[in-house]
């Protein structure tokens, strides 16, 4: 069974009906739409559509929309553009309707002659290609071109966050979201989040009323205010492009390791994301770099791994996931448990915590030692936010987690959990016919069998954000 979720891209390429259900059959968890290209209207297009291809394969997928914050782009290319090492480009600033030719891109940032200075390094799309201002000019910037490639489409400009002047969210940002969050979607990514102050001023109901937000760390300012950004959030996601672009490269792989691991010890989800399988957008099969990239992701403790170009432009969306799903599965296998589990348990216990966290903290982590000691192989959650989901799966344990909701947001959320499967149920009832209830659901859903010893984990009130009831129970 895979425990590391699979995040993919919808695109011109994967739009269709048919590619949808063949993605979800493959093991796609959770579509995201990239709000940065197309319309409001495209969007939710898309949107619908995913809802219908779920409903008829009979599964749940979350849908995250990703809104494009201030992020620098350049005008519109009408075809892709090669940029030769050595090369000159003219950039110059623009209102964002303007097109860009292979001479010269019209960039949509007003304060791009006075913000950027010569000498200053920037990057293009995924960072793949480095431009190098050498001259101003009245009414646009000189760049050589230090490692060159192919560009398409609307790619970002990477400036570097301490000169932009751009807050998030951004207008735009906010009407995106209005026009999602009438239409229920799941989760609400937000782009180059410089603090917790930037999440808080989405205003957003709490789930599951509202979207999960999906703080982007991709920022320096990130990186230094994270353990607030991560308590201000519902998930978080390691945007590996801009955030390589902001940080030295060589500080990159460690800089993901430590974001993960203090998402997880704060029981939010963590997404790894850009350019996982990146040669797929062509090609039939990764490269062995990457193969070894989704793995040691998930050895990191990653909740879910991202799919960007590779589903939403490649040529074979489905493939790519299957492909996806293959290697997360293998590396799920060899996954440090205990490992991880004492990990997280001398990290977070060892920190002062509010007393409802404090209760949670206990009772996560001894459901996830009567599991080992006993040899429970499910773990049945009850909740209606999916906190208590997101609470055990900290722990990683090897048991299966079932999570029970009866709301259907809280379901598709639960999508973005590590090891979680979510199931819906009518109602919560008091703890020993909810308890009850759960198992003759799972033993119908053929989880468990008659004789089983299983954990079934809730809280005793309504209050969200606290765990403390543990039943160990024999299913009938």
């Amino acid at each position: 069974m895979r425990r590391t979720k699979v995040i993919a891209t919808i695109g011109p390429a994967s739009e269709d009906e048919a590619t949808l259900k063949a993605m979800i059959e493959a093991g796609m968890d959770v579509a995201r739409l990239n709000l940065s290209h197309g319309t409001l209207e495209d969007g939710l297009e898309r949107f619908h559509r995913i809802r219908k291809v779920s409903a008829d394969v009979g599964r749940p997928v979350g849908i995250l929309a990703d809104l494009p914050g201030p992020k620098v782009r350049i005008g519109s290319l009408a075809q892709p553009v090669e940029l030769a090492v050595g090369s000159t480009i003219e950039l110059a600033p623009s209102d964002g309707t303007e097109p860009s030719t292979p001479k010269r891109f019209a960039v949509d940032y007003e304060s791009l002659l006075t913000d950027v200075r010569g000498g200053d390094r920037l990057a293009v799309g995924d960072g793949s290609i480095i431009l190098q201002v050498v001259e101003t000019h009245a009414d646009h910037l000189e760049a050589r071109v230090l490692y060159g490639g192919t560009t398409q489409g609307r790619p970002g400009l990477h400036i570097p966050s301490d000169r932009l002047r751009l807050s998030t969210p951004t207008d735009e940002d906010l009407r995106l979201l209005d026009g999602f969050v009438d239409v229920d979607v799941d989760f609400v990514a937000l782009s180059f989040v410089r603090s917790a102050h930037d999440v808080r001023r989405v205003g957003l109901e709490p789930a599951p009323r509202g979207p999960l937000v999906v703080a982007k760390i991709e920022t320096r300012a990130a990186v230094e205010n994270l353990d607030g950004i991560i308590m201000a959030s519902g998930a978080v996601m390691v945007a590996r492009g801009d955030l390589g672009a902001e940080c030295s490269i060589e500080d990159l792989p460690h800089l993901q390791k430590d974001i993960i691991a203090r998402c997880i010890a704060l029981g939010r989800p963590a997404i790894t994301a850009t350019q996982m399988l990146e040669s797929m957008v062509s090609a039939p099969s990764p490269t062995r770099a990457e193969a070894s990239d989704v793995a040691n992701a998930v050895f990191d403790g990653t909740s879910a791994v991202m799919l960007s170009g590779e589903t939403a432009i490649g040529a074979d969306p489905a493939h790519v996931v299957d492909t996806m799903a293959r290697i997360a599965t293998r590396a799920d296998q060899e996954f440090d448990y205990e490992g991880w589990a004492h990990q997280i348990k001398r990290d977070r216990l060892s920190e002062p915590q509010s007393q409802d966290a404090a209760v949670t903290d206990v009772m996560t982590m001894a459901t996830w030692r009567a599991a080992s000691e006993m040899g429970v192989k499910t773990v049945l959650c009850i909740s209606r936010s999916g906190f208590t989901v997101r609470a055990i799966a900290r722990f990683r344990p090897k048991a299966k987690i079932l999570g029970f909701s009866p709301e259907e947001r809280t379901i598709r959320q639960l999508t973005l959990s590590w090891g979680a499967t979510p199931m819906h149920i009518d109602r919560i009832e008091d703890n020993a016919s909810s308890v009850q209830h759960v198992l003759e659901l799972a033993k119908t859903a053929g989880h468990i069998r008659a004789g089983d010893i299983v954990a079934v984990l809730g809280g005793s009130t309504a209050t969200v954000g606290s765990t403390d009831t543990l039943r160990m129970v024999r299913c009938p």
